[in-house]
């Protein structure tokens, strides 16, 4: 029986964000190319989020160029489900070459000619080149010390939905980053016992002097970072746009209810055991929420920036009860604690993809998205070529990168390929006008 194999010059894999600023790039340059989505077209958005999620950032910045949010107010904080419909909207606008309900389950190189074969579930395709585009939030974690005990309800932060899906009881929140903090301020606000595990992280303004801070780290040139500080790397940034969007203060949620505890240790026994820094992980909240002040004030002087001084931000209140004696252990039974969120980020899982683009670690080797397997591109990732990278528009950007990068090596091929005198790409969809060097050397 003969597998009838689809070509294409270039194959996305997801269509979430990442996907499909891929193909609007794409589109844009002329490059034949397929968008394939397991599910639906942002489907993480829709059914891999709790019920109440909003989005991080406002409107006004959390969005691709070309396309606003209809009939909503850019200063406000879209709903998931209004996220997702945007990218739908927009794969629409763009006539976006998009297959849904197809997983890519193997990619590998050709043996002794071009290009890649891919096992999919709606049979084989070949392609010049593959861009990775299914994003950082691919495989929840929960840590290992994470207890075996049937009588605990337990669940990722992925699986979490709303207050009603648990048991009776308290619930223990493990993570202070964005989903923790929101889940953990919802589940109170529910009636729930919360104890919330707070981590290092960096604690930005909702709004300062006027303006998002979303706007202040663009102005401040934070966003383009180019580098992530030195230990840096589990630093997670707790901001929140639920209820029309509000600055997270740790101490406030301990006044409204809501028990801080350090780190967490282990769990034996039913007793979990905290680490004793939550006072220096609440202090150094403060010096990255203060900083980011320091340096709007500067700026705003520096420019002549006419915008309404803000003394009473920096107003510290003092510590609660739990923060200046902080639980060390937690016995869960004694406490009433039924139920563990763990809000404890994602791992990528490219297992599927059986090519050399990977350290010794199973971490993609990349420039700028660019991997170190010649075809094959990632994109959506964190710090793929800045901070913002794995934030809508800044995907968007980096999407455009890549674009250019494979028009640059189809035209190289162009040149190549063939007879002399004949510069058609293998595909048969390469210029089809003969190509001088010089025109490649334009496009560096």
């Amino acid at each position: 029986m003969t597998v009838e194999t689809t070509s294409i010059d270039t194959l996305v894999v997801g269509a979430g964000q990442a996907g499909v600023a891929m193909s609007e790039h794409l589109s844009r340059l002329g490059v034949p190319h397929l968008v394939l989505e397991r599910a639906r077209i942002a489907e993480q958005w829709r059914t891999g989020r709790w019920d109440s999620l909003v989005a991080n950032g406002p409107a006004w910045h959390d969005r691709f160029p070309n396309l606003e949010f209809a009939d909503f107010d850019p200063n406000a904080f879209a709903s998931k489900e209004q996220i997702a419909d945007y990218f739908v909207a927009y794969a629409n606008k763009l006539e976006a070459p998009i297959r849904t309900g197809v997983e890519v389950k193997k990619v590998v190189r050709n043996a002794g000619r071009p290009g890649f074969t891919i096992e999919t579930s709606a049979g084989l395709f070949e392609a010049d080149r593959v861009v990775v585009a299914t994003g950082p939030f691919q495989r929840p974690v929960i840590p290992p010390i994470a207890p075996r005990d049937s009588s605990l309800t337990q669940l990722h932060s992925a699986a979490y939905r709303n207050p009603d899906q648990l048991p009776a009881g308290g619930v223990l929140v493990v993570g202070a980053g964005s989903s923790g903090v929101q889940i953990a301020d919802e589940l109170q606000r529910a009636g729930k016992r919360v104890y919330l595990s707070v981590g290092a992280h960096d604690r930005p303004p909702r709004a300062y002097r006027g303006r998002d801070f979303c706007w202040w780290l663009g102005v401040l040139g934070e966003w383009d970072a180019e580098v992530m500080k030195p230990g840096r790397e589990h630093v997670t940034i707790a901001v929140s746009g639920a209820r029309g969007g509000h600055m997270v203060d740790f101490r406030r949620l301990a006044n409204q209810g809501i028990t801080l505890v350090g780190l967490t240790k282990s769990i034996d026994n039913g007793v979990v055991a905290f680490e004793a820094d939550l006072s220096d992980n609440i202090r150094r909240g403060d010096e990255n929420y203060l900083s980011l002040l320091d340096a709007a004030d500067a700026y705003a002087a520096r420019n002549g920036l006419d915008l309404p001084e803000e003394p009473e931000a920096r107003v510290i209140p003092a510590d609660p009860e739990c923060v200046t004696h902080p639980l060390r252990d937690l016995d869960l039974a004694q406490a009433g604690v039924t139920s563990i969120v763990w809000a404890t980020g994602y791992a990528v899982d490219f297992g599927w993809l059986k090519v050399d683009a990977f350290d010794e670690n199973g971490k993609p080797k990349h420039q700028r998205g660019v991997s170190k397997e010649p075809g094959i591109y990632f994109l959506g990732l964190p710090w793929l070529s800045r901070r913002g990278s794995a934030f809508i528009w800044g995907v968007w950007h980096d999407a455009k990168h890549i674009a250019d990068h494979i028009v640059t090596q189809r035209k190289y091929l162009a040149y190549y390929d063939g007879p002399a005198g004949n510069t058609q790409s293998r595909r048969d969809e390469g210029p089809s006008n003969p190509q001088s060097v010089s025109s490649f050397v334009e496009v560096h």
